[in-house]
């Protein structure tokens, strides 16, 4: 055992668990790859300014869990806390909106780090796929990206995920209902750090999960009653939109999520088997978020899918992967001969797309086999002194437990056959 282990409120990801969490990702990207999205990669630390500004600095996020370093020339980092600000920025850097081609649409992968209380589906390092479409307003973008992450979960074969969604109004209507909700929550009992979000983000108030708080809220104004007409049509083409794929929905009032940017269009996925940490991904509209960090005028719109919460969302459900064989072929050699020979039809059958290990290190056949059957393989490669001189391999079926000499030339074309 090392001396040392994983920070608190992170975790290491080692076979066979790390499989699921590929194949997670591989399915949230696959819809999007399929739908105009391209890859990009940012930094793992930004400009701590950069979160201020678009995440919001009333959040939690910003307040009190970014992870902040001084570099020693004296410039002030984070370790990014969420992907879209980063993913904004550096469109806006290479001038991806100049292009002429919007929306721009990007799709990401990474880990995001906050300083939270460890617990389950709560983890201070974390992994997500993240998609945003920059540059446009049209309800129809917004619907796009809800039914790919839709289909995604679908295709891992998640059935009780639920989606919710909401309208958060827009510059020329959130202002009015702003101003209401500040003069309700002004007159409850709420504790001092409340009171000062009530003056900087009262919207962030709805999003308070404690029962006391929640218990005062019930009859807040309701900001959909605020809605302007624009935003009121916006919303219902989007809930149309839906409806018409056959994605099922739910309307919730007090979805406001956690980061200020959003506007218009926002919404979670949740799965009820996750207890308190039932979101497992969301998102929405973010029209001014380029303005707030120096950009021009880009409405946007996109979401994250946490990677962690959906491989618990699956636990959850006993969904089991059909994950791909990581071996399927094992080559045991007898002798210093053979594990020449062996070695080089191993670097043919990989050379071939097909995936071989070989055995390492000198064990003996019982050894060997062992580690052959804990590898997944479906067929082995067993050769020594006599093979060789009559110039065959054994090759034997790992599931039927047949056995049989096939010519060493012939190994990695009959292999290729067997397997398809």
């Amino acid at each position: 055992m090392s001396t040392f282990q994983a920070p608190k409120g992170t975790y290491d990801l080692t076979p066979p668990r790390s499989a699921t969490f590929l194949a997670v990702r591989e399915a949230i990207s696959a819809p999007l790859r399929d739908s105009g999205y391209g890859y990009i990669e940012t930094p793992g630390f930004e400009n701590v300014e950069l979160f201020a500004r678009g995440v919001g600095e009333s959040t939690d996020i910003v307040t009190k869990e970014m992870y902040t370093l001084t570099t020693k020339g004296g410039d002030q980092l984070a370790l990014r806390p969420e992907g879209t600000a980063s993913v904004l920025r550096a469109a806006l850097e290479a001038n991806l909106h100049k292009a002429g081609n919007l929306p721009v649409k990007l799709w990401y992968s990474g880990s995001y780090y906050r300083y939270e209380r460890p617990q389950a589906g709560r983890y201070r390092h974390f992994s997500q796929v993240g998609a945003e479409a920059i540059g446009t307003e049209d309800p129809a973008l917004d619907a796009e990206l809800i039914i790919l992450a839709d289909q995604a979960y679908r295709s891992l074969g998640l059935r009780r995920f639920r989606i919710l969604l909401n309208s958060l109004g827009d510059k020329e209507c959130r202002p009015v209902y702003r101003e209401a909700l500040q003069t309700f929550l002004r007159d409850l009992d709420l504790d001092e750090e409340t009171r000062r979000r009530i003056e900087i983000n009262p919207l962030r108030v709805l999003d308070d999960k404690r029962a006391d708080v929640q218990k005062q809220l019930t009859d807040a104004p309701k900001l959909r009653d605020y809605l302007c007409d624009a935003c009121k049509a916006y919303h219902e083409e989007v809930r149309a939109l839906l409806t018409a794929a056959g994605v099922a929905f739910e309307d919730d009032e007090k979805l406001v999520r956690g980061l200020d940017y959003y506007t218009r269009t926002t919404f979670e996925f949740v799965h009820d088997g996750l207890g308190s940490q039932s979101a497992v991904g969301g998102g929405g509209r973010y029209d001014g978020l380029s303005e707030m960090i120096g950009g021009p005028e880009l409405p946007s719109v996109g979401w994250a899918l946490g990677v962690d919460r959906t491989v618990l969302a699956l636990e959850a459900e006993s969904v089991e992967l059909d994950l791909p064989a990581t071996t399927s072929v094992y080559a045991v050699p007898l002798g210093e001969e053979a594990r020449r020979v062996l070695f080089g039809v191993v670097t043919e059958l990989r050379r071939a797309g097909i995936a071989a290990d070989f055995a390492f290190g000198g064990r003996g056949l019982k050894g060997a086999m062992k580690s052959a059957n804990r590898s997944g393989a479906r067929y082995t490669l067993v050769a020594g002194e006599r093979d060789l001189a009559e110039g065959v391999v054994q090759l034997k079926d790992m599931e039927s437990g047949e056995q049989s000499a096939v010519p060493l030339a012939e190994a990695a074309a009959e292999l290729a056959k067997r397997l398809g």
